[in-house]
């Protein structure tokens, strides 16, 4: 099928020029233009690409009283040769559609959101950061419009991607505990969705811990609060007695496109990988007979996060220094190798454009 030119009205002087490289705090950046679709009367329409700016939204906007908002995270680069690519645009499509089936809202075709993202990494493909471990981060997103005052789902609907040059999120390994008074989600709610609402139900939780001096939790659900889920926002791995393991998705645990490239990676290359339950007691355990050898979380926006240490009650497990890990090192020098064009494409990830 033609790829169709979507309707696109350009800035009149690119901001470009005045971009740190060198200084890009994550998220606060905004590049020159975004990708808009509205829904209505049962159907997507209006697409067009327009100058990065700020919308107006109705007081009763349903989004702002009931929540019906989701979104995805990807992130672009350039191989070495200045081509941008991006990596598993398909499979991001597929999710937030995942995500507005549990939320009520329409799905957005798959090959829209592909064609949508790809026009615009093209025309602003000079906000790409160049350094290895940067890329320029993509916010697709929908959120409900409705000007009503009810508890129904919208009929109508805003779907927008927008885009941010931005530096590795996390420049050093973190610090963590394990959360034992809030849970994050459960089988059957909202968890497995990227739904606005779990992350605002995150940051008491982590700004408590934050204010222990630790950088993030350690989610636990199950029945007695002992099985782990994720970590801060995160999918979470670990490394025990040379087997990789990560919780399986029960319903309450992101499907996460990091976590399953980081599986197909690790069993490519002879890595026994186990998606199951896993109890904070075995990490313990794990730990104290000196088995347990890495832990970092997994996700577009850090790639890999290396933990240094894991606090859980009085007991504090501390991980050896980065540069004696193997697991979550080599992930990380795969995925950002993939993204230069130095590591084969054998997969089937990427798309050029």
């Amino acid at each position: 099928m033609v790829a169709t030119q979507i309707p696109t009205e350009k800035v009149q002087q690119s901001r470009v020029d005045g971009v740190d490289w060198n200084n890009l705090p994550f998220g606060k950046i905004f590049s020159d233009h975004m990708f808009v679709s509205d829904y209505k009367d049962g159907a997507w329409s209006n697409d067009r690409i327009v100058p990065f700016g700020h919308f107006t939204i109705h007081p009763a906007s349903m989004v702002l009283h009931y929540g019906q908002a989701i979104f995805e995270g990807m992130k672009a680069s350039k191989l070495n040769d200045g081509t941008p690519v991006l990596l598993s645009p398909e499979a991001h499509a597929k999710r937030i559609n995942a995500s507005a089936a549990r939320m009520m809202m329409p799905a957005y075709p798959e090959d829209r959101f592909v064609e949508a993202v790809s026009q615009l990494v093209r025309l602003d493909a000079d906000w790409i950061p160049p350094a290895e471990g940067s890329a320029l981060y993509l916010r697709p997103y929908m959120y409900a419009t409705d000007e009503f005052i009810g508890v129904r789902p919208s009929e109508t609907y805003t779907f927008c991607v927008f885009t941010a040059p931005v530096g590795p999120y996390y420049a050093k390994p973190v610090n963590l505990v394990v959360e034992q008074n809030y849970v994050r989600a459960v089988p059957g709610g909202t968890g497995e969705a990227k739904a606005a609402g779990n992350y605002a139900g995150s940051l008491r939780p982590a700004h408590e811990a934050q204010q222990r001096g630790f950088d993030q939790v350690l989610w636990m659900g199950g029945p007695d609060m002992q099985q782990v889920q994720e970590v801060g926002t995160m999918n979470v791995f670990f490394v025990i007695d040379g087997e990789v393991i990560t919780p399986a998705t029960d319903g309450a645990i992101l499907k996460g496109i990091t976590r399953k490239n980081f599986i197909t990676i690790l069993r490519d290359q002879g890595y026994t990988v186990t998606e199951r339950v896993i109890e904070i007691d075995e990490v313990v355990a794990a730990y104290d007979a000196g088995t347990l050898t890495e832990m970092f979380g997994a996700g577009t926006a850090a790639v890999v996060s290396h933990v240094a240490a894991l606090q859980y009650g009085e007991k504090k497990m501390v991980f050896p220094e980065v540069a004696e890990r193997k697991v979550g090192p080599m992930l990380k020098k795969y995925i950002d190798g993939l993204r230069a064009g130095t590591v084969e494409d054998k997969f089937g990830w990427l798309v050029k454009l």
